[in-house]
């Protein structure tokens, strides 16, 4: 018998809610990445989140004779509901054991927190915002993750399909091949806009300067590049404030390209971290004792992969080729610090504006991922 229990969003329950997937139902699988377990319930603490300004959640554990079984959280972004006209709730962080009993109980406890808040669909995985984990692996299973991507047993989507979910968006993933210099039609293509459109990349040596110039400008640029994706959830201000403290001050700035106009307006910008993959592993989510300094071994060179983590560019300057300054400015810096394959993010499977940047490049689609979605 499956019992629920839901949980109580304190460190000490969020804790056990963090861990499951890492130390039980992954424990040994070369491909999962773990989260940092200070990051995932700092995420979902209401008082640490400001995303809990329009949004609510309900964290549920399933057990079977004591022992943990399966985790979901549920979730509903009013503001997202209010762009969109649906009352939907979303499901996110969703791990079980292959056992149907513990799957149907996991999804009937968000299912029916959500129908009590007037929720008429169920939509995920998704978290709270877009900065948030999304998409159910459905092809890819053998691949090792990404720090910023879901990993699940290929069981997972068939369960989903099982009780009754359909597919509402799928996004893809490439493996690129990181070339000796850059692609010669592209740095051509850089060349061109630069000088047609005015507009050149600039670099930053000290964080601090970047965050003074640059850190609200490249949040709310995130805003306006992304804002007809699916699902998008614009960041409020202190939404922004709070990623500014959380991201900028640890991002490799040689991994980081911005186009800007004569007057300094941020157009373009492109994020890349190298790949913290194996640090998370080795880490097993946890900062202490050691996995500090994997993380720091992972910063400091010691790596062959780099993370796309996103590309975003104004709507006025998207399809003119503003891509290729950005990757004509960072293929240099990949190949001075030994980056041999770079990894994409998600990228909506429809989004072919942007899938066609990888045709100047070795590459393959390693993975795909999957929102379901069901009425309730």
């Amino acid at each position: 018998m499956v019992e629920i229990r839901q949980i109580e969003p304190t460190r000490k329950e969020l804790a056990r809610f963090a861990k499951f997937p890492i130390d039980t139902l992954y424990k040994d699988n070369p491909y999962y990445v773990p989260d940092l377990i200070s990051d995932v319930v700092g995420t979902l603490m209401p008082s640490e989140n400001p995303a809990f300004d329009f949004c609510e959640s309900a964290y549920f554990m399933a057990y079977r004779d004591g022992k943990p079984v399966g985790r979901i959280a549920g979730i509903i972004n009013r503001l997202v509901n209010q762009r969109s006209g649906k009352e939907e709730g979303r499901f996110g962080y969703i791990d079980f054991i292959d056992d149907a009993e513990v799957a149907d109980a996991l999804i009937q406890a968000v299912a029916d927190w959500a129908r009590g808040k007037g929720m008429t669909c169920l939509t995920g995985p998704l978290g709270f915002t877009d900065m948030d984990q999304e998409g159910m692996l459905v092809e890819g299973f053998d691949e090792v993750s990404t720090q910023a991507t879901i990993y699940n047993y290929p069981y997972y989507p068939k369960h989903m399909e099982r009780m009754g979910f359909v597919k509402d968006v799928d996004w893809v993933e490439f493996r690129v091949e990181v070339p000796p210099e850059v692609p010669e039609k592209m740095a051509r293509i850089a060349r061109i806009v630069k000088q047609r459109l005015n507009i050149d990349t600039i670099k930053y040596t000290s964080r601090k300067k970047l965050v003074a110039d640059y850190g609200d400008a490249i949040f709310k640029l995130l805003n306006e590049a992304y804002d007809k994706l699916f699902g998008y959830s614009p960041l409020s201000d202190k939404q922004i404030k709070h990623y500014i403290k959380m991201y900028l001050p640890f991002l490799p700035l040689d991994d980081l390209s911005m186009v800007v106009k004569p007057d300094g307006e941020l157009i373009g910008v492109g994020i890349t971290i190298p790949s913290l993959s194996q640090a998370l592993i080795k880490s097993r989510g946890r900062l202490f004792p050691t996995g500090w300094y994997h993380l720091l071994k992972a910063f400091k060179g010691h790596n062959d992969v780099v993370d796309l983590l996103l590309i975003a560019v104004k709507p006025e300057y998207q399809s003119k080729g503003v891509n290729a300054l950005i990757f004509d400015d960072l293929i240099p810096c990949f190949n001075r610090f030994g980056y041999k394959w770079a990894d994409t993010g998600h990228e909506l499977e429809e989004n072919e504006r942007v899938q066609q940047q990888w045709q100047y490049f070795n590459y393959r689609q390693n993975k795909r991922r999957r929102a379901f979605t069901k009425e309730i």
